[in-house]
C-alpha cells in the first residue's frame, strides 16, 4: 500500500473517511491505495491521488513503512509526505475528507496500522539533543533560544549530571524558551521529573530503557528512547515509545571508539520496527536526504542544530 501525507497552507493534514463496507470500513487514513504489479510506490501514490483527489503529483519524499498484521489481513504501508502538486483537492470518488490540525490526529479513530505514522506526521526532521548546561544558565538559555529561533521545533534536554531540583528549575525556563517559538522539548531524565519540569514528555537513554518493564508515563505525552542496537529498538517497541533515536550512524568526536552503523545498518534496523527512529552520530541537516532515504524520520545532532553563541549563530563546540 502506498499513502500520502499532504499538508495545506495552514499546516492541516488531509484525511480521508474510508467506506464502511471495505476492509477497517468506517476509520479515517491518509490518502492512497495498493501498488499494482510493475508500479512502485511513488507511481502507485500518483496514480492514486489522481484517481481519489483529482490532482497530480509533483514531488515527495519518504516518511515512514509501516509493517502491521491484521487478523484478517497484513499489511505494508509505505508513506510519502507529498511535497508539491497540482490541481484542487477534492473527493473525487465520493468519499469524506478532512484537513485536519496534526496534534489532532490521535482522537481520530483510525486503522491501527496509521498509529505510527500519525507520530511520524507530528514530528520535525530535525531533533536537537542539548550539550550538557554550561555553569552559566543565561548562556545556556540564550544559546537554545538561539537554536529554536534558527527552526529547532524539537529539543531533549540532556543534563545528566545536574542534580534534579536544578534540572526541573532549569527546564521550566526552557520548556517556555521552546513553547514560545513553537517547539517541544523532552527531559532526557527521570520519568518523575516530568510533571515537575512542565516538559512535553520523556527522553529514556539506553539504559533507562533497557530497565523499563512497561511505559513509564502516560500516552498523550511524547515518550522517546536512545537505541544502539536491535535489541534496544525492540524494547522500544514492547514499552511503546512513541520515537527513537539510533546511533551511532556515522563516527563523532565525542564516541571515536563506537562502531558505526553506516546508512545500510541504520536501515537493515529501522526496516523491522513500526517507529519513526531519527538518524544520530555525526549527522547534520545536509545529511536529511540521505537520512530519509534510509528510512530515517530525520537527524538528531548537537552540534549541528546548537547555537552556542546566540549572537553569532556558530554552532557548539565540545571543549
Amino acid at each position: 500500500m502506498a499513502a500520502g501525507v499532504l499538508a495545506n497552507a495552514r499546516g492541516e493534514i488531509l484525511v480521508a473517511r474510508r467506506s464502511d463496507d471495505v476492509h477497517q470500513g468506517g476509520l479515517w487514513e491518509f490518502p492512497g491505495g495498493k501498488v499494482e504489479p510493475g508500479e512502485s510506490s511513488p507511481q502507485a501514490l500518483a496514480r492514486e491521488l489522481e484517481e481519489e483527489l483529482g490532482i497530480r503529483l509533483e514531488s515527495a519524499r519518504p516518511l515512514i513503512r509501516v509493517r502491521h498484521d491484521y487478523s484478517d489481513a497484513r499489511v505494508l504501508l509505505d508513506v510519502w509526505r507529498v511535497t508539491a502538486w497540482h490541481g484542487s483537492v477534492h473527493g473525487r470518488e465520493g468519499q469524506v475528507i478532512r484537513w485536519l490540525n496534526a496534534d489532532a490526529m490521535p482522537r481520530l479513530p483510525m486503522p491501527r496500522a496509521d498509529v505510527p505514522v500519525v507520530a511520524a506526521v507530528r514530528l520535525p526532521d530535525c531533533y536537537l539533543i542539548t550539550p550538557q548546561p554550561a555553569p552559566d544558565r543565561g548562556e545556556f538559555l540564550a544559546a537554545l533560544r538561539a537554536s529554536v529561533e534558527a527552526g529547532v521545533r524539537l529539543v531533549a534536554l540532556r543534563a545528566k549530571s545536574t542534580a534534579d531540583a536544578e534540572l526541573v528549575s532549569l527546564a521550566r525556563e526552557a520548556v517556555a524558551i521552546c513553547r514560545a517559538r513553537g517547539a517541544r522539548m523532552l527531559i532526557n531524565a527521570d520519568p518523575a521529573l516530568l510533571e515537575a519540569s512542565d516538559a512535553d514528555g520523556v527522553h529514556l537513554a539506553s539504559a533507562r530503557l533497557m530497565a523499563a518493564t512497561k511505559r513509564p508515563i502516560a500516552t498523550g505525552k511524547w515518550l522517546a528512547a536512545s537505541c544502539h542496537d536491535a535489541d534496544e529498538l525492540a524494547q522500544a517497541v514492547r514499552i511503546g515509545v512513541d520515537f527513537a533515536v539510533l546511533s551511532p550512524v556515522a563516527a563523532t568526536p565525542s564516541h571515536p571508539h563506537a562502531r558505526a552503523l553506516g546508512w545500510n545498518g541504520f536501515q537493515e534496523m529501522v526496516e523491522k520496527v513500526n517507529l519513526p527512529v531519527f538518524a544520530l552520530g555525526g549527522m547534520g541537516r545536509g545529511d536529511l536526504d540521505e537520512a530519509w532515504a534510509h528510512g530515517a524520520q530525520g537527524i538528531a545532532a548537537m552540534r549541528a542544530l546548537w547555537k552556542a553563541d546566540a549572537r553569532a549563530g556558530a554552532p557548539w563546540q565540545s571543549r
